[in-house]
C-alpha cells in the first residue's frame, strides 16, 4: 500500500500534480520519466493511477487551486483516454472556481478535438513545447513539428485559452546569438501570456549525452549561453514579460501559480510514475521506471521509490534554496513567519560571502540573486542546503 500518512490537523494540500509517461518519440535531450511508442500500456496507466489516488485516502471533496499535468505529453494519449485521464482525476479532486489548471501539450497533437476536449475538462493554461522557431534548431532537438507549424496551432488554442504558456530551448549546438533571438521576437510577436526559457543540458543517460561523449557534436560555449540567457532577460521584460523566476517570465497576472506552490515550499499531492510529492512535512518520490510503477501498483504495493521525512533545518534551508529562484528573493520576515527562525541565523555566513562576492542583494529585509547571480543561480543557491 502507499506510504501516504492520513491529514491530522494539518491543512490538505490545495495542489496536484499528475505525470503522464506517454510520447510519440523521446527527444534525444530528455530525461524525464517516460516511454514511446508504448500506447498500448496507457490503459495499464489510468487503473494505475486509479488505484494510486484511492490508497492515498483523500479526503472526498478536496479541493484544488491548482491542477498540472505534465510529462511526457499529456496530450499523447487518445481523446477517449484523455477524457477517462480527467474524469478519474475528477472522481478525487474538485476545482475551486479560481483554481489554475494547466496541462503540458505537444504542438502537433492540438487537434480540434482535443482542444474542445481539454476546455470542457476545465484546462485553462496550456503550456506549449515549442522549443524553437529555428528549423535547423527543431531538427536537431528530434521535434517534429516546424516553425510555421506554431502560429496555426496557437490561433486554434485562442479559440478556447486565455492563458498560453511557450516553453524555448538556448545553447543548442550550432543556435547563433542571431538564430535565439529571432526565436524570442517570433515568440513575442504570438503574444503568450507566459515564456519560459531554458539552457539545453546534457543529462548522463540521454541520446544526446552519448552523441557528446562520441564527438558528434557539443554544447554552445559558457559565454555564448550566457549571452542568450542575457538577451532573453533584456528582451522579454522589454516587451511586457517582466522577470519573475530564473527560467521565467510573464505578463503581470499571467505567473505560473503551480510552480509558486514548489518555490513557497507548501505542500502538494502527485501522482504518476517518477512524480515527487510532499505531504505531512515528508518529501516522497515514485519509482521512475514506467513498467515498474505499474507492477507495484498492480500488486496494491506503493509506487515509492524513495521517502524523506525533513527536519525542520532542512525545510528552512529548502525555502531558501527554492525562493531564491524567483527574482522577488526571500523576505526575512515571511521566511520568519513560516518557519520560526531568523534567516541570518540560519545561512548569515552564507549570504555575506554571496553578497560580497556580487551574486546577492541585501537590502536588510530580503535578499535577492543579482543579474550577475542569475547567471550562477544553480551553484549560488547550493550554497544554502
Amino acid at each position: 500500500m502507499t506510504s501516504f500518512a492520513p491529514f491530522a490537523d494539518s491543512p490538505l494540500p490545495r495542489a496536484a500534480y499528475f505525470h503522464v509517461p506517454f510520447c510519440a518519440h523521446r527527444c534525444g535531450y530528455c530525461d524525464f520519466t517516460l516511454v514511446s511508442g508504448r500506447d498500448d500500456l496507457v490503459g495499464d496507466y489510468l487503473r494505475a493511477i486509479e488505484r494510486e489516488m484511492a490508497n492515498a485516502k483523500i479526503p472526498p471533496g478536496t479541493s484544488l487551486e491548482t491542477l498540472f499535468l505534465g510529462g511526457g505529453t499529456p496530450t499523447h494519449p487518445q481523446p477517449s483516454e484523455m477524457r477517462m485521464l480527467f474524469q478519474r482525476i475528477r472522481q478525487q479532486f474538485q476545482c475551486s472556481p479560481t483554481a489554475e489548471f494547466s496541462v503540458e501539450a505537444n504542438p502537433l497533437d492540438l487537434t480540434d478535438e482535443k482542444i474542445t476536449l481539454l476546455a470542457e475538462a476545465g484546462v485553462n493554461r496550456i503550456s506549449l513545447g515549442v522549443q524553437s522557431f529555428s528549423a535547423h534548431a527543431l531538427k536537431l532537438l528530434e521535434r517534429n513539428h516546424r516553425p510555421d507549424d506554431i502560429a496555426a496551432v496557437m490561433k486554434r488554442l485562442r479559440s478556447a485559452f486565455q492563458n498560453v504558456s511557450l516553453d524555448l530551448i538556448f545553447g543548442v549546438p550550432g543556435q547563433t546569438l542571431a538564430d535565439w533571438e529571432e526565436t524570442l521576437k517570433r515568440a513575442i510577436d504570438l503574444e503568450p501570456e507566459h515564456l519560459s526559457t531554458y539552457g539545453l543540458t546534457f543529462e548522463k543517460g540521454t541520446a544526446f549525452w552519448t552523441r557528446r561523449e562520441r564527438g558528434e557534436f557539443c554544447g554552445v560555449e559558457e559565454e555564448a549561453e550566457r549571452d542568450q540567457y542575457e538577451l532573453a532577460m533584456e528582451l522579454l521584460p522589454a516587451a511586457g514579460y517582466p522577470q519573475y523566476e530564473i527560467s521565467n517570465f510573464a505578463k503581470p497576472g499571467y505567473e505560473c501559480r503551480h510552480n509558486h506552490v514548489y518555490w513557497n515550499g507548501d505542500e502538494y499531492w502527485a501522482f504518476g510514475p517518477g512524480a515527487a510529492r510532499y505531504l505531512n512535512g515528508r518529501r516522497e518520490t515514485n519509482l521512475r521506471s514506467v513498467l515498474g510503477w505499474l507492477a507495484r501498483l498492480e500488486r496494491n504495493e506503493s509506487p515509492v521509490a524513495d521517502s524523506e521525512e525533513l527536519e525542520p533545518d532542512h525545510r528552512a534551508r529548502e525555502r531558501i534554496y527554492l525562493g531564491l529562484r524567483r527574482t522577488s528573493g526571500v523576505s526575512r520576515q515571511q521566511f520568519r513567519e513560516q518557519t520560526g527562525m531568523e534567516l541570518d541565523a540560519i545561512c548569515g555566513p552564507a549570504i555575506q560571502e554571496q553578497t560580497r562576492r556580487g551574486l546577492l542583494e541585501d537590502d536588510g529585509s530580503r535578499i535577492t540573486l543579482t543579474r550577475e547571480g542569475r547567471f550562477v543561480a544553480d551553484r549560488v543557491v547550493m550554497e544554502f542546503l
